[in-house]
């Protein structure tokens, strides 16, 4: 939420000789997916290199999640918690960046004000804020993210046969929950779709309490269900998993109605309230990164406003 900001902030006062360093210090390890909600990465090295390539971030951006020996001197409470030190290196001002992540509400700019003031060479009013966000992620929290993943893997997993006339029904995608629909079309005996597997298990993860419904949808003979559903169990796959009750599986391909799926799997679509299908990929392995930005364009505002604009925006 605070990207745009960070990034004009750069803009408006390097010129002016301001530098400006921007430190990772969440532990990778002590993120829940569920946590992973509005994110297209988690907080680690790699994944922070994606984001920094994403946004163009052309500043230094260092990474201290690992170890967080630097992240425990500086005490920060929240993401994001700015410091401004002065020419002697003089901390002058701690906390928020503004009173609002909303730009548009945002009625104080207290980092500004400090910048401001120490560029003309008076005292900083205002010297500490409360930082707002999200919480530092230390390492000791790792133990939170053991837990969810054993109440995961403990759900259910089940396998239901769906008629083609139902599928067609499901994938029409008329729900009076207003959810999006991610279905997956696989087989067991499909390599790239048993390679893919686990990235939608994660997307299941992440996304799962949002308004989207993830279904996979088997195309194995229905004399199989044992075979599919022993896979499945593996993958720890508690969302709903379907196996096509048909000899012929191109009854699939005509229950989507799609005219760029021939039947080639893994098949994979995002599809809307209306039935329109808003993002698919076929053949070979889902590009998860593409998948996670393709859901988040779509999702809309659930626990904040913004969060569907940042993913549709350029900056």
């Amino acid at each position: 939420m605070y990207e745009k900001c960070i990034k004009q902030l750069v803009v408006d006062y390097r010129p002016r000789r301001v530098a400006f360093i921007v430190i990772m210090g969440n532990d990778d390890k002590a993120e829940k997916y569920s946590e992973w909600a509005y994110t297209d990465v988690g907080d680690s090295f790699d994944d922070m290199k994606i984001r920094a390539a994403f946004r163009g971030l052309a500043y230094p951006y260092l990474y201290d999640g690992a170890r967080q020996a630097l992240t425990r001197k500086y005490g920060p409470t929240a993401t994001p918690h700015i410091f401004i030190f002065d020419q002697q290196r003089i901390l002058r001002y701690e906390g928020r960046i503004d009173s609002n992540p909303q730009e548009a509400l945002a009625a104080k700019h207290e980092a500004r004000d400090a910048l401001d003031a120490l560029l003309a060479g008076r005292e900083v009013e205002v010297k500490d804020t409360p930082a707002m966000g999200c919480s530092t992620k230390w390492s000791f929290k790792e133990e939170s993210v053991n837990e969810e993943e054993k109440a995961n893997n403990a759900k259910p997993v089940t396998l239901d046969l769906v008629s083609p006339a139902n599928l067609r029904t499901l994938l029409r995608n008329h729900n009076s929950d207003d959810e999006l629909l991610f279905v997956n079309f696989w087989a067991t005996w499909c390599a790239p779709c048993v390679a893919e597997f686990p990235d939608i298990e994660k997307m299941v993860r992440m996304y799962g309490e949002r308004q989207v419904k993830f279904v996979t949808v088997s195309i194995n003979n229905p004399n199989e269900k044992n075979l599919v559903l022993k896979f499945l169990q593996k993958q720890h796959a508690f969302n709903t998993n379907l196996l096509l009750d048909s000899d012929d599986p191109s009854d699939a391909v005509a229950a989507l109605g799609r005219a760029d799926w021939k039947g080639a799997v893994p098949y994979t679509a995002i599809i809307g309230t209306d039935g329109q299908i808003l993002y698919s990929s076929q053949g070979g392995a889902l590009k998860p990164l593409e998948a996670r930005r393709a859901l988040l364009k779509v999702l809309r505002d659930d626990r904040y406003i913004g969060q569907q604009a940042y993913w549709n925006s350029k900056f």
